[in-house]
C-alpha cells in the first residue's frame, strides 16, 4: 500500500542516441510502496529510462529527485548504494554456483571485511558472513526457494531462474527495485507465480517497484500505477482503470493487444 510522498521524480528528462530522442522531456512521479508499471511498444525508450535511473545511461537534460535527492549524473555503483536494485532482461547468473551462493553475489559492493581478513576467518569477517547468510536465508523463504538452496542454478526452470535473479536484486534491501520484463519468456503459469512474488516484496518488504511488462492482464492486475510511453514520450499515466480508459494510449498501444 504506497504513502502519498514521492520516492522518486523524473523531471523533464531527456535522452538522445547520435542525435536520436530515445526520451523526450518525460515526467513522472513514483509513490513510495506502489508498484509501477511502464508499458509502451518496442522502442518506446522503457529500458533506456530504467538504464538511466540506476545510472547505466546519463541523461542530456532534466533531474532525477530519488528519496528526496536530486540528481544529475549517477553510476550504477552510487545508485545501488542509494538503495536502488535492478534486474536485466537476460538472465547474468552464475550457471554452476548453487543458488544462496548466486544470491549472496547480491552482497559482493556492501562488503566490508578485506580479503585478508576472510582468508583467515577473522572476526569481522565471520560476522560479515553470518549476517549474509541471514540475509539470503530470508530472500529464500520468501521466494520459495529453500528447497533448492544448494542446487546449482543452471539446473532450474527457467521460471525459477528469473526467481533467483530477483532475489539477488533484493539481498541487499534496496527501497526501489527496477524490473526490467522480469516475466519475459514465461508461461501463463510462471507468469502468474512471478507476479505474486513482485507483489509479497512489495507488501512484506515494502519494497517500491518499478517494472517493465508486456502482459497487460498482468499489468492491470498487479499495479498501482501506469505510467505509458511512445517513442520516448509520455502518453498516459494514472491508475489501470485510467489508463486503459486513455484514447490516446489506446491508439498508440492497448488498441493492439489482444
Amino acid at each position: 500500500m504506497s504513502t502519498l510522498e514521492p520516492i522518486l521524480q523524473v523531471r523533464g528528462v531527456s535522452l538522445s542516441f547520435k542525435g536520436v530522442k530515445a526520451i523526450n522531456e518525460l515526467s513522472f512521479d513514483v509513490l513510495r510502496g506502489e508498484i509501477c508499471a511502464l508499458i509502451g511498444p518496442n522502442g518506446a525508450g522503457k529500458s533506456s529510462l530504467l538504464n538511466l535511473l540506476n545510472g547505466v545511461y546519463r541523461f542530456d537534460s532534466g533531474e532525477i529527485v530519488f528519496a528526496r535527492q536530486r540528481f544529475r549524473r549517477i553510476d550504477p555503483l552510487d545508485a545501488a548504494r542509494r538503495g536502488i536494485g535492478r534486474t536485466f532482461q537476460n538472465n547474468a547468473l552464475f550457471k554452476k554456483m548453487s543458488v544462496i551462493d548466486n544470491l549472496l553475489t547480491g552482497l559482493s559492493r556492501h562488503m566490508r571485511s578485506h580479503f585478508l581478513e576472510q582468508a583467515l576467518g577473522l572476526p569481522r569477517a565471520r560476522r560479515e558472513a553470518e549476517a549474509f547468510r541471514r540475509k539470503a536465508q530470508h530472500i529464500l523463504q520468501l521466494l520459495e526457494l529453500q528447497a533448492v538452496r544448494d542446487v546449482p542454478v543452471g539446473t532450474l526452470s527457467y521460471g525459477r531462474q528469473k526467481r533467483v535473479e530477483l532475489g539477488r536484486a533484493l539481498i541487499a534491501g534496496p527501497t526501489l527495485l527496477l524490473l526490467d520484463e522480469p516475466m519475459a519468456g514465461m508461461n501463463a503459469e510462471e507468469k502468474q507465480e512471478m507476479a505474486r512474488f513482485i507483489a509479497d516484496v512489495n507488501r512484506d518488504l515494502g519494497t517500491t517497484v518499478v517494472l517493465i511488462e508486456h502482459d497487460m492482464g498482468v499489468v492491470m492486475g498487479l499495479s498501482d500505477h501506469v505510467v505509458v510511453l511512445d517513442y520516448g514520450r509520455k502518453v498516459g499515466d494514472g491508475t489501470p482503470a485510467e489508463v486503459q480508459g486513455n484514447p490516446e494510449v489506446i491508439a498508440a498501444y492497448l488498441g493492439a493487444v489482444h
